[in-house]
Formats: C-alpha cells, sequence, structure tokens
C-alpha cells in the first residue's frame, strides 16, 4: 500500500477563499442595499405622484378626486350612475383602508375609495375608472388617502405596512425623525390613524422588527 500524506491548505490558498467569501458577501449586502434604496425612491416618487395627479384634477375640475360631486355627469364610462360622486363637501370623507367595492357603479363607496377611480376615470392615474381598489406600495402593503391622520390636519397619503428600518430612514430623511410629530407620522401597523390623535409609538421610536403605517401631509 501507498503510503498518502494528507495535504492541509496553505496560508495562500486560505486567504484566497477567505477574499472570495468576503466579495460573496459584500456583493449580497451591496445588493440588499441597492433593492432597499430602490423600495425608498418609489415610496417617495409614490407620495409624490398622488399629490401631483390630486392637486391635477384640482385645478382642471376644481373638485377633489374622490370628492367630486359632478363626476358621474362628468366621465361618460359612468353614465349618471350616483354612485360616482361624492359629495362636493372639500373634504375626503372615509378611513384609508376601507375595503373597496371594486366596482363603484354597483354600490355605494366612500370618497377614500372613490379617490382613486376618480383620478383613473380622468387619466392622470392608469386603471379602470369603475375600479375603487387601492394601489400597492414597494412593501406590498396598499396606499390610501383620507382627511387627517393622527396630528396631521388636512388630505394625508398612508403607506400601510413599511418595515421599521425603512420608516426610520423615510422619518429621518423627509421630516424631523418622530413618529409623532412633523408632516410624516406614523402609527403600527395596523393602525387606526385618528385625526387629532397623537401616535402610540411617539414615546419609543420606531422599532426594527416592527412594521408601521405611515402618514405624509400632501
Amino acid at each position: 500500500m501507498n503510503n498518502l500524506k494528507q495535504r492541509g491548505f496553505t496560508l495562500v490558498e486560505i486567504a484566497i477563499v477567505l477574499v472570495i467569501v468576503g466579495l460573496l458577501i459584500g456583493g449580497v449586502l451591496k445588493g440588499q442595499e441597492m433593492i432597499t434604496n430602490a423600495k425608498l425612491k418609489r415610496i417617495e416618487s409614490d407620495n409624490a405622484g398622488i399629490a401631483a395627479a390630486m392637486f391635477s384634477y384640482q385645478d382642471r375640475y376644481l373638485q377633489l378626486p374622490g370628492d367630486d360631486i359632478g363626476a358621474a355627469d362628468r366621465f361618460t364610462i359612468y353614465g349618471g350612475n350616483a354612485f360616482a360622486d361624492g359629495d362636493g363637501s372639500g373634504v375626503i370623507d372615509g378611513i384609508w383602508n376601507v375595503t373597496p367595492t371594486t366596482d363603484i357603479l354597483a354600490a355605494a363607496t366612500v370618497e377614500t375609495n372613490l379617490f382613486f377611480a376618480h383620478l383613473r376615470a380622468s387619466g392622470l392615474v392608469a386603471g379602470l375608472a369603475v375600479d375603487d381598489t387601492k394601489p400597492s406600495n414597494a412593501y406590498g402593503g396598499i396606499i390610501g388617502v383620507q382627511d387627517g391622520a393622527l396630528l396631521i390636519a388636512g388630505t394625508v397619503t398612508i403607506f400601510g405596512g413599511i418595515d421599521g428600518p425603512v420608516a426610520r430612514i423615510i422619518e429621518g430623511r423627509l421630516d424631523d425623525g418622530a413618529p409623532d410629530t412633523g408632516r410624516i407620522q406614523s402609527e403600527t401597523s395596523p393602525g387606526p390613524m385618528t385625526p387629532g390623535t397623537a401616535s402610540t409609538d411617539g414615546a419609543f421610536g420606531y422599532v426594527d422588527s416592527g412594521r408601521y403605517d405611515m402618514a405624509f401631509r400632501i
């Protein structure tokens, strides 16, 4: 029998393996960072796009989308169906995450759902004009609109189910870093977003393991 000697790795070989492993780990981490940054930019751009669409609609028709009392007659696809109208009060009534009807001509629906249907009917947002479902954000939660949320007055957009670390970055980049003050405020998801009520998360800040509904003042 041949007397075989076991050969170990040299220091050079070990160093090469460690370099390769380091490059692989660095690539994965860099990839995750790029994905996170892409999602952050999408949230910011979605929020800006909704605000721009709302103001464009208001400039064009002198009504708020969702609250528009003349939508049924203005858009031929609605055929005068009163279910397509808001009440013209100047306020978008309803809760941001109320369940949609999916067909606004089949049953009465609240103005927070009509909001996106009216924007679709006007061509300012892509989609079917009778569809009152809400778009999804980069983290899979819905995007809704309502009048007032927490201590924010006026019309707000709300992005549901945002991861804690991302919520902290958004808050720090665009506002004051606290979930209970400023133009961006948050509650643990799912949150009621009751107008005039301070966020219950204000004393604790954002937790990495948490998910948050984030309200942005338009």
